[in-house]
């Protein structure tokens, strides 16, 4: 029998995309995402990769990952400067290096993202790997989109998606984006 092998501390909180779910463990953030829209989400983050986990809600311990968010919705931040937890396969982990890499304000399209990797044939499995993206926003996954700038699926969904490219694309340098 197993018991408890790690406590992950989340927080809720509204912002002005909806409400937003942060997790975390004593090494760093492991999972953002927005809970009303993304199916099983960070239960089936947890599943994976902090099975005998348990959850405490702690907003105290949260306070620096909340903040760098609001502080990213509002415009006022673009990268966010957070230990992090990464806690995904070796194939999602060069995923979301490439799409870190995508900068403030610019989208690149799943095949992009699959010839950086270094086979085009790669954008299926390019897709279900930031579907599966545990940081949304840190690992900005909204910027990644499909051939000839279609939006395809979002965790927070398609029209948040959309939000987030419009404001970052005509947004001030500084102010609130929302």
């Amino acid at each position: 029998m197993g018991g408890v092998t790690e406590f992950i501390k989340t927080a809720d909180f509204e912002t002005p995309l909806g409400r937003v779910r942060i997790a975390s463990s004593k090494r760093g953030l492991v999972h953002l995402g927005f809970p009303l829209a993304t199916g099983r989400g960070f239960s089936g983050w947890r599943e994976r990769f902090a099975p005998g986990s348990r959850i405490v809600r702690d907003q105290d311990a949260n306070e620096e990952f909340v903040g760098q968010v609001h502080e990213f919705i509002d415009g006022t931040r673009r990268h966010f400067e957070v230990p992090v937890d990464l806690r995904a396969t070796p194939f999602q982990q060069r995923v979301f290096k490439v799409v870190s890499e995508i900068d403030w304000g610019q989208t690149q399209s799943y095949k992009d993202v699959a010839l950086a990797l270094g086979d085009e044939h790669l954008v299926r499995a390019v897709g279900t790997a930031v579907g599966a993206n545990p940081l949304a926003l840190v690992i900005p996954c909204h910027r990644v989109v499909g051939a000839r700038g279609k939006l395809q699926g979002y965790a927070g969904g398609v029209e948040v998606k959309a939000k987030l490219l419009a404001a970052e694309q005509s947004g001030p340098e500084s102010g609130r984006l929302f």
